[in-house]
């Protein structure tokens, strides 16, 4: 197969009746044979998909033209093989979900610090950074001297910020607030519901994560390990060269070369996270659906079941 294009979009607009326009786009791009998952809602699109390099431009396109959508934001990165099983267009309440009514980036927004403005703004001692997502991709890496919120989902970071807030009022500090993401999709909302808090001097990624490994050299940069991304990838470090992490499919959390050395490692079994925390007869599912996957493969056939899950389990103890 040749090279893939894979490309992560969001567009914050208001969709009258986002049911309307979910089928006629499933069928444009089911034509074109992309594959991954869309998110339609009233305040928006958000997903990432994968086709060949022509396809994706076709279905651009298709995605630029939905109402609002002409200005579609979007980063490529690409991967040797199809990362996705199937196509999805679904429809949801929230296009990334933070749970607060009323928040809406296309009224209040943080200002946008391109990826070369970045170091400057971070290294500021008058500026705090906030790594707004979420504990699992946190541990695979992050920016020098940025905060953890240690949140298991974007629904807890608003109380997480409160609180924050609370102790630099104590402190008697007004700090820049500097916030990155992956895609820069969950900073449109959290600089929005800090800004809507009365806090003026708030920033963001522009592009997030992704279009900062991908613009800023190596050697000038101030990241630190790899960037979880949400396709069978699992993480890239710079210039978006695919990374050293797997998925546990057990749990769907990453796992290093240093986990899979594990003895609590089983391949799709179970990790050093996860070890312990099924019963035996989960434990035997598990071991027949990968038993199964790997007959598939010598088939030279993708089970079902090997499909890439992004989103983690409930957080276990390790």
């Amino acid at each position: 197969m040749s090279e893939i294009r894979v490309t992560a979009l969001y567009k914050f607009v208001r969709f009258e009746n986002p049911e309307a326009l979910r089928e006629p786009l499933f069928e444009r791009l089911s034509e074109l044979g992309v594959k991954g998952t869309i998110l339609l809602a009233t305040e928006g699109v958000n997903g990432t998909i994968a086709a060949a390099p022509d396809a994706m431009d076709k279905a651009l396109e298709a995605l630029c033209a939905l109402p609002g959508c002409e200005e579609l934001e979007w980063k490529d990165s690409h991967a040797e093989a199809m990362p996705f099983l199937r196509l999805k267009v679904r429809l949801k309440n929230e296009i990334v979900t933070m749970g607060v009514p009323g928040t809406d980036p296309t009224c209040l927004v943080g200002s946008y610090v391109k990826p070369q403005e970045w170091n400057a703004l971070i290294t500021d001692p008058d500026t705090v950074v906030i790594d707004t997502r979420n504990d699992y991709e946190v541990a695979l890496g992050t920016f020098q001297g940025a905060i953890d919120p240690e949140t298991e989902t974007f629904r807890q970071f608003p109380e997480w910020f409160e609180n924050f807030r609370a102790e630099l009022a104590k402190q008697g500090r007004t700090p820049k607030i500097a916030m990155f993401c992956t895609g820069g999709i969950r900073c449109e909302k959290s600089t929005s519901y800090v800004k809507s808090l009365g806090i003026e001097d708030v920033f963001h990624l522009q592009g997030g994560i992704l279009k900062y490994l991908e613009t800023v050299p190596r050697d000038e940069s101030l990241w630190e390990g790899e960037c979880f991304v949400f396709d069978e990838r699992v993480s890239v470090g710079h210039g978006l060269e695919v990374g050293d992490y797997q998925l546990c499919h057990a749990c769907r959390h990453p796992v290093s070369a240093e986990d899979r050395a594990h003895p609590h490692f089983e391949d799709g079994v179970s990790c050093p996270r996860c070890y312990g925390t099924f019963t035996d007869e989960k434990m035997a599912a598990l071991r027949e659906r990968q038993k199964q996957v790997r007959l598939a493969k010598a088939r030279g056939e993708t089970h079902i079941g090997d499909e890439v899950v992004m989103t983690p389990r409930k957080k276990v103890s390790a």
